[in-house]
């Protein structure tokens, strides 16, 4: 990919239970396009991705959802697993965080499981997307029109079902994220 995100940060939003393959290779494919990615968390420290069901990779925080500025980032990528969106729409600081992204009119990409937490943040009402088939209730009573399709975007919002999906669902947030606000 070619450096089409110099100078911009990323923000992972992310958590214990964390799925492994859909937090790094987004992160993979935004600092191969030349973007800083930080990883934003409810919980100090550490936190530790999941490989499906089983404990997996730890990772450093940069920075808690309670001290993170989102005027510091240009887009903001959410990855699923189950445990950590749902730890996530728990959090205010978390659900704020997110909430200011859409304000802002900045571009987020949510993958799988991801989309929990918009639904919390009330900001999937109108919006067209995809996810891991079983949270298709929870976004349609949200007022989303939910599609299964490998990526979806809506007016720079990227979604994806699953991490068979993340190679298409990268170059769709690198383009998105490339493209600014929306």
């Amino acid at each position: 990919m070619a450096a089409t995100l110099q100078g911009k940060r990323v923000a992972f939003l992310a958590t214990d239970g964390v799925e492994e393959v859909e937090y790094v290779q987004p992160r993979q494919a935004v600092e191969q396009a030349g973007a800083t990615a930080e990883l934003v968390s409810i919980k100090p420290g550490k936190i530790t991705s999941f490989d499906h069901l089983d404990p997996s990779t730890t990772y450093e925080v940069d920075v808690g959802a309670a001290d993170a500025d989102p005027d510091r980032y240009d887009a903001l990528v959410l990855p699923g697993g189950v445990a950590n969106p749902d730890l996530l729409r728990t959090d205010p600081d978390a659900v704020r965080f997110v909430r200011s992204f859409f304000d802002a009119g900045k571009p987020v990409g949510v993958i799988c499981h991801g989309p929990w937490t918009l639904v919390e943040a009330d900001v999937v009402r109108g919006r067209r997307m995809t996810s891991w088939p079983s949270l298709r209730t929870d976004l349609v009573n949200a007022g989303a029109d939910w599609v299964d399709e490998p990526v979806v975007t809506d007016n720079g919002l990227v979604s994806s079902r699953k991490p068979d999906d993340l190679p298409a669902f990268c170059a769709k947030i690198v383009e998105e994220f490339a493209e600014g606000r929306h």
